[in-house]
């Protein structure tokens, strides 16, 4: 008897916490970055969301909790999310840096280049770079069949053949003053009208 969709549903999302599962294991015993006794920051969301936020490296709540988005910016995003009318179950926040280091320059390019295999598992249909940093690695990265994508704020672009992008502000450094707060609004609500113009299967 041939498997129904939901089965075959049910065996993507098995698969893709399997993998995220093993993947956080390699990452708390890599032995490559400074970071001491500290834990990386790991990613958090739905292993096969269709949103993938991507920041550059951690803050202390970040650091201090373990897990990406933690604090104040995540706080800040559930807001834009609910207002974006996007459902959170749909998105997985990451980041480039892992580990939290005094100076994210000092991460190996190895371990950041496992932000290819975190989008390889988690299979989003797009990817919200936030701030230079981490679109400057994105570009980066060896994601295949990847483009380069420029530094335009808001606006939608190709990153793969299967996988879109789009270019915002820091949120971290979007908090605290009312201008920095607006430029980040304007460029994440063109998130919104992509969630909106996405086919509902």
């Amino acid at each position: 008897m041939p498997a129904t969709d939901d089965e075959i549903r049910e065996k993507y999302l098995e698969r893709a916490i399997r993998e995220l599962n093993t993947l956080t294991r390699e990452l708390q015993t890599c032995p490559h970055c400074p970071r001491g006794n500290l834990m990386p920051v790991l990613g958090s969301g739905h292993p096969q969301a269709d949103v993938m936020l991507l920041k550059h490296a951690p803050v202390p709540s970040e650091i201090e909790e373990g897990v990406a988005f933690y604090g104040r910016a995540g706080s800040a995003l559930m807001k834009s999310l609910k207002r974006l009318a996007i459902d959170p179950l749909a998105v997985y926040g990451t980041l480039c840096v892992k580990c939290p280091l005094v100076d994210s320059a000092l991460a190996e390019p190895e371990c950041v280049a496992r932000v290819v295999e975190e989008i390889a598992i988690v299979q989003p249909r797009i990817v919200v770079a936030m701030g230079a940093e981490a679109l400057a690695t994105l570009n980066e990265l060896q994601i295949p069949l990847a483009r380069p994508l420029a530094p335009r704020l808001g606006e939608v672009q190709r990153l793969t053949p299967t996988v879109e992008a789009l270019y915002v502000p820091n949120i971290d450094e979007s908090l605290d003053e009312q201008d920095a707060k607006r430029a980040f609004w304007e460029a994440f609500r063109a998130l919104g009208e992509w969630w909106a113009a996405q086919p509902p299967y």
